[in-house]
Order: C-alpha cells, then sequence, then structure tokens
C-alpha cells in the first residue's frame, strides 16, 4: 500500500536517485548531468511555504515525489509555481503519479499559489492524461524547445488556475 506524506529532509537523497534515473534515461527532465548531493540541497532550500514536496512511500520506501517549485525569481511570479513528478522506474503505471499529482495541486491551493505550470516533453502522453484528470488545461506547445539523446524536442505547456 502507497502512502503519500510531506517530504522530509531525510528523504532527499531517495528523491535525487529518483531523479537522477529519470535524467539519465528519459526525457521528462531535460537536465542532461545527474544532480550532485550539493545541487540537490540547493534545490531542496528552494522550497518554501508555497513550494510542498511529497513522497510516496511504500514499506518505508520512496517510490515517487511531487513539488512544486518557484516559476521564477521574480517577484511578480511569488504565486505562480511549477509541478514536478517523478515515479521510481519499477513503480511507475500504478497511479502513483495521479496521486501525487492530485495532492501536491490541492496543497498548491492550500499554501496560497494562484497558478500551477507544468512542462511536458512530448511523447510523455501518460503525463498529459493525469494533468488533464486532475484539472490542468493544454496552453500550447514551444516548439524544439530541448535537445537531447540526439534530437529536438516539443514542450507541452500545461495549467491550472485556482478559481
Amino acid at each position: 500500500m502507497v502512502s503519500i506524506r510531506p517530504a522530509t529532509i531525510e528523504d532527499n537523497p531517495a528523491i535525487m536517485e529518483i531523479y537522477n534515473e529519470a535524467v539519465v534515461n528519459t526525457t521528462a527532465t531535460f537536465d542532461t548531468e545527474p544532480r550532485t548531493p550539493e545541487k540537490q540541497l540547493e534545490w531542496w532550500n528552494k522550497h518554501k511555504n508555497n513550494h510542498p514536496i511529497l513522497v510516496a512511500e511504500e514499506n518505508g520506501k520512496v517510490v515517487g515525489w511531487a513539488s512544486l517549485s518557484p516559476w521564477s525569481d521574480r517577484c511578480a511570479y511569488d504565486t505562480t509555481v511549477e509541478v514536478s513528478v517523478y515515479i521510481h522506474h519499477d513503480f511507475r503505471g500504478k497511479k502513483i503519479g495521479s496521486q501525487l499529482l492530485n495532492l501536491v495541486t490541492a496543497k498548491g491551493k492550500d499554501c496560497g499559489n494562484h497558478t500551477i505550470l507544468s512542462r511536458i516533453t512530448e511523447g510523455n502522453e501518460s503525463s498529459i492524461h493525469i494533468h488533464e484528470k486532475a484539472g490542468y488545461k493544454s496552453i500550447g506547445v514551444m516548439k524544439e524547445v530541448g535537445f537531447k539523446f540526439g534530437k529536438f524536442l516539443d514542450v507541452h505547456m500545461m495549467q491550472i488556475v485556482y478559481k
């Protein structure tokens, strides 16, 4: 049984491990080099009150995570955040991503955010699908904005605005 809870600093190595697997093997992120523990700590420290991090746990092991991160360092964007959801490769396809996305989206509103943006690389239809189910709307496609694994890739932009 999977449970979801707020992340603690002790979860940061497991979050990094899941993320780094995606860096090396997928186009879910446009990072091309795995994060070091120092860079991962920098990422962690950017998550303030309106930038929650959640983890999914099964039998005491972190199997996925979701976060809301700052969209921009400009003050006018303080209540605009970007969502990230990553699942351990052995646990994909089990609806953990949907659960994390739904919870972090609800938490975003509770934290005082106004809107969440999501960047989804072409070919990731399952991510687009779970975002649509969670209430996100497509706001466009940025053509060939990332280069990874020898090709230029489009990015689908999705957004939810809290009413």
